[in-house]
């Protein structure tokens, strides 16, 4: 069973794309598909990791606004913070799921039970994971994602529920 997943951020959350305005100001857009699933994921009691290449005050809000436990920006060793991750948490990689969509996610990605891209990540990446999704990054990537572990999690009329909702009717 899976019970953390962990996210990259360029590429998977976002689009990959970023943005300046003429001040420096970086922007950064999220899918709301992709903050419902999160959420509602940890509504479920599961855990959320993000680790990313990156500083930035947008992923720090957005992680806020979600409830995501754990937030690691400015890694390069993502492998290394994922295995402590790992270790606080109890957990066995086996019940680990992980998104990334580039070369710097590669042995993060190799050590979970289940490892996914966005359609559009590298062909490196799309090589080694599980699963290439249908969705690009910063376009539903880790929506889709959540909605695969809750069915392989038989946890989804539990997931449903968060929201009132029966699927039996």
């Amino acid at each position: 069973m899976i019970k953390l997943i962990v996210l990259d951020v360029d590429g998977c959350l976002t689009d990959g794309k970023l943005t300046y305005n003429q001040e420096g100001i970086e922007s950064k857009s999220f899918s709301v598909k992709d903050g419902l699933g999160i959420s509602t994921w940890v509504k479920l009691g599961n855990q959320v990791a993000i680790i990313t290449g990156r500083n930035s005050k947008m992923v720090e809000r957005r992680s806020q606004e979600l409830g995501i436990q754990h937030l690691y920006q400015g890694i390069k060793d993502k492998e290394r913070v994922l295995q402590e991750i790992v270790n606080s948490l109890g957990l066995n990689f086996s019940n680990v799921a992980a998104i990334g969509d580039d070369l710097n996610d590669f042995n993060m990605l190799r050590l979970a039970g289940k490892s996914f891209t966005p359609n559009d990540g590298v062909k490196v990446i799309k090589e080694i994971v599980e699963t290439v999704l249908s969705c690009n990054g910063g376009d539903g990537a880790v929506r889709e994602m959540i909605d695969i572990l809750v069915d392989g999690n038989n946890q989804k009329e539990e997931f449903l529920s968060v929201w009132s909702i029966n699927s039996k009717q």
